[in-house]
């Protein structure tokens, strides 16, 4: 991920708004090899961060990733239907998580019961592009168009407030950045 510019795009996005904090107890849904979460450790490196992976191989990765960076992350092995938290989260990042749900509108509803009005949501989204169906071949995901995400997120409890157009490498072809807040 490092290698193909998506730390580095994820640390341009959530960077895109220093008004906006990452808040103490943030919840990184789906996080793979921790790419995203790691961004965050670097833009804001105090509070807590909950690695959410149903994989164990691909949360040991973000584990890792987090420890080399000084944090020292909450991993939980679960799908986000099965994550049942002691406490809402006050920030959820989540990449490339809804291209490969069942049900992506559920997805975004569950997200919404993990945290309280006002929180903020970092998602990044799969967004139609050539290059996508190259991805697809390995890890047949879906692609969303701007206008569908945001319905998704008005449907589902969440106030989109801005979108974010990665500037370059593979990120600036197969991704979209959304951030939302918890209404």
């Amino acid at each position: 991920m490092r290698l193909l510019g998506y730390f580095d795009a994820y640390l341009g996005f959530l960077s895109s708004d220093p008004q906006v904090g990452l808040g103490k107890n943030a919840l990184d849904i789906g996080c793979g090899t921790g790419a995203f979460a790691e961004a965050r450790a670097v833009v804001q490196p105090d509070g807590q961060i909950t690695l959410l992976e149903p994989s164990a191989r691909m949360l040991q990765l973000a584990r890792s990733a987090l420890q080399r960076r000084g944090s020292d992350p909450v991993p939980v092995q679960s799908r986000l239907e099965e994550f049942q938290p002691k406490a809402p989260f006050d920030c959820l990042l989540a990449a490339h998580v809804l291209e490969h749900c069942l049900d992506p509108v559920a997805a975004l509803r569950r997200m919404r019961e993990l945290v309280e009005p006002g929180t903020s949501l970092w998602l990044a989204v799969s967004k139609p592009h050539w290059c996508n169906a190259i991805i697809w071949f390995q890890w047949r995901h879906r692609t969303y168009r701007p206008e569908v995400v945001a319905d998704m997120l008005a449907r589902t409890g969440w106030d989109l407030k801005a979108q974010h157009s990665f500037p370059t490498g593979p990120p600036s072809r197969t991704s979209r950045g959304y951030r939302a807040v918890a209404i």
